[in-house]
């Protein structure tokens, strides 16, 4: 009898096992919901895997072999340890193609986010064939960067290029301007086309920013008597920081790897005076076949742009935040 009435103390009552039930139905299905998120995330993963992940792990192993073309042929990459790192990182060559990109790029970001936040500015207001016009300034962003570059490099040319004959013709120049042949001219050449090239992409992701900001903050400004500047650094330009955020960062690493462009326009010439980081992995890896010291580049030039990923990642999270 004493048996008989533990057990029924300690057995759980009606509303306990509907409780239990209720809280096995709910956990199954939160497993099931995760699982279906997993399953719908699960192909652009794979894909991550297969196409950025093993070439990226390949990478960074390959600078570490001595990789050459009789690797294809014998499969045998020996592993140096760090003499491919130290050969690239020794190597005056590196440092000035280095400071190229650093220079190509900071102009290349500079001019382009000036001249597209001006535009940006300027079809904001609405007038006849404002439509049209900024469908023109689209072109330069849909032509590829080879033709691009194969234009203005007839375009720039010392001899025979309508830069030259114009500036010529109206007497603002004596001679002939070695825009691409002179080690003084030739990167900053290169800036003014790549510039030319990245102005449509800015002007319209900002001119989408602007078009989001409320008309009234703007309007209650003016009646402040706020004028034109202090209206744009205390109103619109915090305002646009998150779009301003995602354009700077995405044409950093856009531009921070160009090598089309250059290959079509200098070549890295004259003298090296445009050899980047794109262009010097191109030279190492394709014309001197050492495929170990070119992944050495290319690691460094992921590492770079790895480090503007963390810092677009963080600050668009704080711009979602606020």
């Amino acid at each position: 009898m004493t048996t008989t009435i533990s057990a029924s103390a300690n057995s759980p009552g009606p509303a306990s096992r509907e409780r239990l039930r209720s809280e096995d139905r709910r956990a199954t299905a939160r497993r099931r919901r995760v699982a279906s998120q997993w399953l719908f995330v699960a192909p652009a993963v794979l894909y991550m895997l297969v196409f950025f992940s093993y070439p990226l792990v390949r990478n960074v192993v390959m600078s570490f072999q001595s990789y050459t073309p009789a690797t294809y042929f014998t499969g045998e990459a020996p592993f140096t340890g760090l003499d491919n790192w130290r050969a690239v990182l020794g190597d005056e060559l590196f440092a000035s193609s280095l400071w190229h990109t650093l220079l190509f790029t900071a102009g290349s970001l500079i001019g382009q986010f000036t001249i597209g936040m001006a535009l940006a500015l300027f079809f904001s207001r609405r007038f006849p064939l404002s439509g049209v016009m900024r469908s023109l300034l689209l072109l330069p962003w849909l032509i590829p960067m080879v033709v691009a570059g194969t234009l203005w490099r007839r375009v720039l040319d010392q001899e025979t290029g309508v830069l030259n004959e114009a500036l010529q013709g109206l007497q603002l120049t004596d001679s002939a301007i070695p825009w691409l042949s002179s080690p003084d001219f030739a990167l900053l050449s290169v800036v003014l086309v790549n510039i030319w090239i990245g102005v449509p992409f800015n002007m319209v992701i900002l001119y989408g920013g602007l078009q989001e900001i409320p008309k009234e903050i703007r309007e209650a400004a003016v009646l402040d008597g706020a004028g034109f500047f202090r209206r744009f650094f205390g109103v619109t330009l915090p305002m646009l920081r998150p779009v301003v955020t995602v354009v700077l960062v995405l044409g950093f690493m856009s531009t921070v790897k160009i090598l089309d462009l250059i290959l079509a326009l200098t070549n890295g010439g004259p003298a090296n005076a445009t050899e980047t980081l794109g262009t010097h992995t191109y030279q190492l890896s394709f014309l001197e076949l050492d495929f170990g010291q070119g992944a050495v580049v290319g690691n460094v030039l992921i590492l770079i742009s790895m480090v503007f990923a963390v810092i677009y990642l963080r600050a668009n999270r704080e711009g979602v935040a606020q």
